[in-house]
């Protein structure tokens, strides 16, 4: 059938609950959430003589849950207006209403008996052939069914979502016997294209797939840390952003998720799992036991592997538990001759075999921990899944691991990584040795048409992981030839299809000159052989902005003239992408700042992915967009003039948005913020961007794009306008708001927005704007407040204010 999701019952409005229904309303889909009725009134409610069956009595602890998801830091929303689209009620009450629902999904208290109970009431009101799943993350969903219709069991699945669901991308589907195919692949359809989910089929057995394996390598660890001595403090520094990990690594994680889910799911594991090799590996260590005793569960008490207390002066530190004597102890500074020496190395891949190749402390742990890991996964095929790419799949999508363990396998090298484990006293499964002895050595490769392959245990051969077609891979067409040009920090590349693609590698993708040089060659050469043109990349960021160290070089040895070419050419390569001959789109994805803003502002049409964080920040740092930025947003104010709102609104909306630095939260709220606009699209799933870019550039130019012609009737509003802006910089001065720095900054800020000292309303010209900004971006990097200002962002990362 042609299954439609328009309309999703939650039951359970808990933190997992309250937020899947905030990720549904975040994709335009109705929500009903539901959860239980009081039992008895709280002091308040008595109080202003309320009873039990008063609605808002009833619908307190729904309301309460909604609310509190609503206020959440970071939010579930991509918009706080999103939450209109979910209606709250109580079981006793609403359970009927899922009969208009086309998916119910049932996300309360992890006890069976009560999921049970819950599904006997849903059966009596759920409509026939509808979705029914279950959240849960260790409960065996078969037992769910139990006594159910022969309807229910066929559209039952589980659906086991990461917390936080917008952000964590892993959704595991898990069927039983009786679950149709077909509701199997629609659900890992939908999660994949809709929700943007790396969606992974799992098998029914104990916490699946990402927990089985993560939970282990935490619990594997904390047992290589104790026989080698190491500290709370070492490990995280060892199991951080070295690795491919979350930067809050172990002990971090823990405290933020809470020490009591690690117990939760450890003990699960350990009572469950009588035939696993590495069984004893989930035993709580006796200091794990003592800190739940005390309480010590992390954030949530206030206190867990850290705690953040008063130091001198009153200043917080955070404190680290010395497992030994279970007090806390100021941090210290962990240093490692081993990761000295990766400390040059930026690609991922490449640190492996460093790491292992040490003599000290690290070396011997990243040694057990790597080997305990390659063996444990290993032999979990074909337990917990067929394929050994699930299980990647699975550990970068649910713990944010940059790499899985097997692409970490590969990396080291397989034979390498069977030696370690020998080396170990692990036992690898025998499918990895007779791979080797077949001649595979590796357990991914990519084919000449630029596809990513996986090995086939099964087959013993290398098969096409299912659904990357669906996605462009640029490291893979680059392992196939397809680089038509490079230097230090561009690559331009073949898309297919007469699109090219230009690919930023600096640091954080700062724009810098090689980037400059890049931008500009895929454009010559795009308008030359080919029709269109995208520019997206595969890093965990689009572009954190303008190479800022640049910048300060050349303003502290006052070389004005150097900067302002720099400058120059910077505006210059933006408006040679608006006004080239063939389509260019943008697709930004994570940071999309300052000049990385800049640049989709000038593209003809943006597809960004829905977790874009877009902005123009350079007022932080004491300047004013100077690549088009100040131009861009003044030209699309001026755009807005005929929708009817008073002129001075818009723009003053406009110039609050570059002179706050506001940073979109999502793609949605930067349609909000004006840097994107209509006809630019949104892609739940960031691992489509660039495919779907692809298809933008491909329409565009089949649709018969035609350059444009610069605009030289940009309505600027003169000194009218500017009078109202000096006076309120002015106001924000004297109410002590903002520093004289901020003063300069947004008069100078105002200057550009409304066209100079005009002394009336007049039509300019883009480049006429151009001019004013560059000036004023020059201007101000003379100034020794924005030279502090960014000398603090270069060293600590930070603003700072003055």
């Amino acid at each position: 059938m042609n299954r439609t999701i328009k309309k999703v019952a939650v039951l359970g409005s808990g933190v997992m609950g309250s937020r899947i229904a905030c990720h549904f309303a975040n994709i335009g889909v109705q929500v009903l959430l539901l959860d239980i009725a009081p039992k008895e009134l709280l002091p308040a409610e008595e109080a202003k003589g309320l009873k039990l069956d008063n609605p808002a009595v009833k619908n307190r602890i729904v309301n309460s849950s909604l609310q509190a998801a609503v206020a959440a830091n970071p939010s579930p929303l991509y918009r706080k207006a999103d939450a209109s689209r979910i209606k709250t009620g109580n079981f006793d009450e609403n359970l009927k209403d899922i009969a208009t629902c086309d998916w119910t999904i049932e996300v309360v208290v992890e006890r069976l008996d009560i999921k049970k109970s819950l599904f006997e009431r849903v059966e009596q009101y759920r409509k026939p052939g509808t979705l029914i799943t279950s959240n849960t993350s260790g409960i065996p969903i078969h037992m769910m069914t139990e006594g159910r219709s022969d309807d229910f069991k066929k559209y039952f699945c589980g659906t086991h979502f990461f917390n936080p669901p917008r952000y964590l991308k892993l959704l595991e589907i898990i069927p039983t016997p009786d679950t149709d195919q077909a509701v199997v692949d629609f659900l890992m359809h939908y999660g994949d294209l809709y929700l943007g989910k790396t969606t992974v089929l799992a098998k029914d057995t104990p916490a699946f797939i990402a927990n089985r394996v993560g939970v282990f390598a935490i619990m594997d660890v904390v047992q290589v840390m104790s026989q080698l001595g190491l500290s709370v403090e070492e490990v995280d520094k060892l199991t951080g952003p070295v690795i491919g990990h979350a930067k809050s690594a172990t002990f971090r994680t823990s405290d933020v998720v809470g020490l009591d889910t690690m117990i939760n799911v450890a003990n699960g594991l350990a009572q469950n799992l009588p035939n696993d090799e590495a069984k004893a590996v989930f035993q709580l260590p006796d200091f794990i036991k003592k800190m739940a005793e005390n309480k010590w569960l992390g954030d949530k008490t206030g206190q867990g592997f850290y705690k953040k207390v008063k130091g001198e002066g009153g200043k917080s530190e955070i404190q680290a538990l010395d497992l030994a004597t279970l007090e806390y102890k100021p941090g210290a500074k962990v240093k490692f001759a081993t990761l000295e020496t990766t400390k040059p190395i930026e690609k991922l891949a490449d640190r492996f075999k460093v790491l292992v190749a040490g003599k000290d402390k690290a070396a011997d742990f990243y040694r057990k921990t790597f080997a305990g890991l390659f063996a444990y996964v290993s032999n979990r095929i074909p337990e917990i899944t067929d394929s050994l790419y699930k299980i990647d799949d699975a550990l970068r999508a649910g713990f944010g691991w940059e790499m899985g363990p097997f692409e970490t396998w590969d990396a080291l090298g397989v034979q390498k990584g069977l030696e370690l484990a020998q080396a170990e006293g692990k036992t690898v499964a025998p499918w990895v040795q007779e791979m080797l002895a077949a001649g595979n050595t590796t357990f991914y490769k990519v084919s000449e048409q630029g596809v990513k392959q996986f090995y086939d245990i099964e087959s013993k051969d290398y098969k096409a992981i299912p659904g990357v077609e669906n996605f462009i891979i640029l490291d893979n067409l680059r392992a196939t030839g397809k680089v038509i040009w490079k230097n230090a920090g561009a690559s331009v590349l073949d898309l297919g299809d007469g699109i090219l693609n230009v690919e930023f590698h600096s640091k954080m993708n700062a724009l810098g000159s090689d980037v400059i040089q890049g931008l500009m060659k895929g454009v010559e050469i795009a308008e030359k052989d080919f029709r269109g043109l995208v520019v997206g990349n595969d890093a965990p960021n689009f572009s954190a902005g303008a190479n800022l160290g640049l910048v300060y070089m050349f303003a502290l040895d006052q070389e004005y003239d150097e900067l302002n070419l720099m400058i120059a050419q910077f505006q210059q390569a933006m408006m040679r992408m608006r006004y080239s001959s063939i389509p260019v789109v943008g697709a930004p994805h994570g940071l999309a700042l300052g000049g990385g803003c800049e640049l989709n502002l000038h593209c003809d049409r943006v597809v960004a992915a829905a977790e874009t964080y877009m902005g123009l920040v350079e007022f932080g740092v004491g300047l004013i967009p100077g690549g088009g930025g100040t131009k861009e947003m003044t030209l699309r104010t001026a755009a807005k003039y005929e929708e009817g709102e008073p002129e001075y609104n818009l723009l003053r909306n406009s110039f609050m948005t570059i002179s706050t630095a506001k940073v979109s939260t999502s793609a949605a709220e930067a349609f909000d913020l004006g840097f994107l606009r209509r006809g630019d699209e949104v892609v739940v799933n960031s691992n489509r961007v660039i495919a779907q870019a692809k298809a933008a550039a491909i329409e565009l130019a089949e649709d018969g794009y035609t350059q444009p012609v610069q605009k030289t009737n940009i309505k600027v509003q003169g000194k009218g306008a500017l009078g109202m802006f000096l006076t309120g910089v002015h106001a924000m001065k004297e109410g002590r708001y903002i520093s004289d720095h901020d003063v300069k900054i947004a008069n100078k800020l105002a200057y550009i927005m409304c066209g100079g000292d005009l002394s009336s309303p007049t039509e300019v010209s883009e480049q006429y704007l151009l001019d004013l900004e560059r000036e004023a971006f020059l201007s101000l990097t003379g100034e020794r407040k924005t030279l502090e200002r960014i000398q603090s962002i270069l060293t600590t990362g930070k603003p700072l204010r003055n």
